[in-house]
C-alpha cells in the first residue's frame, strides 16, 4: 500500500470508516482543536473543512498540531519502505532508519550524511522530498513521541525520560515539549492520563497478526538460558548499547490484546528503551503490512503472517553458524551449551533467562578446543571465532550498508556461505525479499510428491513470491 498522500476527500472517507489499514500511514489534524489524531481514533469525527491529512506525525508536528492524548499517535506501527524504489528515496528512508535508533543527543545532520556517503545539502533536500520534514525535525518528532509514551506509560521521573527520549538534558527536553506541545512534561501527565502505577509500555501492529504462528517459529529456536517463549508471549535476557553505555536486563512481550503487545522491562533496561523500541519492532515485525503481504503471497500464505527479526545480530549470527547442516532441534542444544559456558550470569532474572548470550569480546578471547568441546565441530569453532574477532570492524553490525553489501561482507567470514548470508537479511536485517539459495526443505517444498526441482526451477518458483520472498520461506518451512 502507498505511503503516499491520499486525496483530501478520500483521506476523509478513510477517517469516517475508521480504516485499520491506514494506521500509521495517514494522520488527520484538525485545525478547530490543533490536535492531530490516527484515523482508528474514536473521537467525534471533525468537519471536513477543519481537517488537514499528514502522511507522518512529524509532518503534522511542523504545521504545529499536537498529538492526541486518546489515539495516541506515539503507539501507531510504521509505514515501511518496499524493495523497490529509485536511489534516493532509498536513502532517504536509510536516514530515517538511521534516525529511529540514533542514541546521540548531539546528533547532526552532518554525521548522518557522512554515514551515508552523500552531502548534507543532498540529503536535505532528498529526505524533505521524501517524507515532507527536514531529518532533525523527524528526529524531534520522535523523541517527543516517546517521551510522551513514557509518560503516559511508565513511572519513570521526567528526568529519566528525557535521558531515554535521546535528549541531552532536562532542561533541553522541558523546552522542547514546552515549544511542541504547549505544556510541561508532568502537565501531561496529570492531563493525559499519565496514571500508569507500572511501568509497561504498549506497542500496536496492524491487524490481523499470526500470533500462534510467529510463537511456533519462535518457540523451537528459544536457547536455554537466555529465552522462554510462552503461550502468549516471550521472555528473554538482553544486553544493548544506548547513548555509548551497555545496559543488561531482561524483558516480557506479551500479546495481549488485537493490535497490541505489552512490553515488561526490568529496571535496568529503561534507561535504554529508545534504543530499544526500535529493535521491539523490527524482532516481532509489528510495522509489517499484512494485506499487501497475504495479496503478494496468494494462497502460499497465512492471515497476518509475519518475519520475526533478532534483537541482536551477533546472536542471530551465532546461532546461524551453530546451525548449519543440523536440526533445529541440534542447533538448539548446541547453542544451550554455548550460553552455558561463554555467557555472563544476569542476576534477578526470570526462571529461564539468567544468563546473557555471550559477547563478541568473550568469543574473540576463546580457543578453538573451549567452543569444540561443546561438541561444536573444529571448522564452526573457527569460523565463531573469526566472526567475533571481525564484527567490531562490519559495516553488518553497525547496522550500515544495503542488504546485498552486507551479503557480500558476510561470506567474507570463514565458514559463513550465501545460505547462511540470506538467512541473516531474512531475520538480522529483516528485509523482506529473500530466497535462500539450494535450501533443502525449500527444494522440497517446491517439488510437491516429485523429484528435486532444479536450481533454475527452484529460481523460477521464488520469482511468484517478490517482494515478499522472505514471507514465502517461513511458510513454506513450516509445511515442508
Amino acid at each position: 500500500m502507498s505511503s503516499e498522500l491520499l486525496p483530501p476527500d478520500a483521506a476523509y472517507a478513510v477517517l469516517q470508516a475508521h480504516d485499520v489499514r491506514f494506521d500509521g500511514r495517514l494522520y488527520v489534524g484538525v485545525t478547530s482543536t490543533g490536535i492531530y489524531c490516527r484515523p482508528v481514533c474514536r473521537v467525534r469525527l471533525p468537519r471536513r473543512e477543519n481537517c488537514r491529512f499528514f502522511t507522518t506525525a512529524a509532518q503534522a508536528e511542523a504545521e504545529r498540531f499536537r498529538p492526541c492524548m486518546k489515539c495516541r499517535p506515539e503507539l501507531a506501527p510504521r509505514a515501511l519502505p518496499w524493495t523497490t524504489m529509485d536511489a534516493s528515496r532509498t536513502l532517504a528512508h536509510q536516514a530515517a532508519a538511521w534516525l529511529d535508533t540514533c542514541d546521540d543527543a548531539e546528533a547532526s545532520v552532518e554525521d548522518l550524511a557522512g554515514h551515508l556517503g552523500i552531502t548534507s545539502r543532498h540529503l536535505r533536500r532528498i529526505f524533505q522530498a521524501e517524507h515532507g520534514v527536514s531529518p532533525l525535525q523527524y528526529l524531534q518528532t520522535r523523541r517527543l513521541l516517546l517521551a510522551k509514551a513514557l509518560l503516559t506509560d511508565s513511572t519513570l521521573p521526567v528526568s529519566e525520560i528525557a535521558y531515554a527520549a535521546g535528549f541531552a538534558s532536562l532542561r533541553r527536553f522541558n523546552a522542547a515539549f514546552v515549544e511542541h506541545y504547549r505544556l510541561q512534561p508532568t502537565a501531561l501527565r496529570r492531563e493525559g492520563g499519565g496514571t500508569a502505577t507500572v511501568s509497561r509500555l504498549r506497542l500496536s501492529y496492524r491487524q490481523p497478526y499470526d500470533v500462534a504462528g510467529v510463537l511456533a517459529f519462535l518457540a523451537p529456536r528459544a536457547v536455554a538460558g537466555v529465552e522462554v517463549v510462552g503461550e502468549g508471549g516471550v521472555t528473554r535476557s538482553l544486553a544493548l548499547t544506548h547513548a555509548g553505555e551497555c545496559h543488561a536486563g531482561w524483558l516480557r512481550v506479551s500479546f495481549d490484546k488485537p493490535g497490541e503487545i505489552g512490553v515488561e522491562l526490568s529496571p535496568t533496561l529503561w534507561p535504554a528503551v529508545g534504543s530499544l523500541l526500535p529493535l521491539l519492532r523490527r524482532w516481532l515485525d509489528l510495522d509489517a503490512d499484512p494485506e499487501t503481504i497475504a495479496t503478494a503471497l496468494g494462497a502460499d500464505g497465512v492471515p497476518g503472517q509475519r518475519l520475526p527479526g533478532c534483537l541482536d545480530r551477533f546472536e542471530l549470527t551465532v546461532r546461524a553458524v551453530l546451525g548449519q547442516q543440523v536440526t533445529v532441534a541440534a542447533a538448539r542444544t548446541l547453542a544451550g551449551r554455548f550460553v552455558e559456558r561463554f555467557g555472563e550470569v544476569l542476576p534477578d532474572a526470570p526462571e529461564g533467562c539468567q544468563r546473557l548470550f555471550p559477547t563478541p569480546e568473550r568469543i574473540a578471547s576463546a580457543t578453538r578446543d573451549d567452543i569444540a568441546s561443546l561438541g561444536i565441530i573444529g571448522r564452526r569453532a573457527d569460523s565463531l571465532i573469526a566472526l567475533a574477532q571481525a564484527w567490531p570492524t562490519l559495516a553488518f553490525a553497525r547496522r550500515e550498508g544495503t542488504p546485498e553489501a552486507a551479503a557480500e561482507e558476510l561470506t567474507t567470514i570463514p565458514g559463513i556461505g550465501p545460505w547462511t548470508a540470506s538467512y541473516m537479511l531474512m531475520r538480522g536485517w529483516s528485509w523482506p525479499d529473500v530466497f535462500p539459495p539450494g535450501d533443502v526443505a525449500l527444494r522440497k517444498a517446491l517439488s510437491g510428491d516429485g523429484p528435486p526441482v532444479s536450481p533454475k526451477a527452484y529460481s523460477q518458483a521464488a520469482e511468484r513470491y517478490r517482494p515478499f520472498r522472505s514471507y514465502a520461506v517461513l511458510h513454506l518451512w513450516r509445511h515442508a
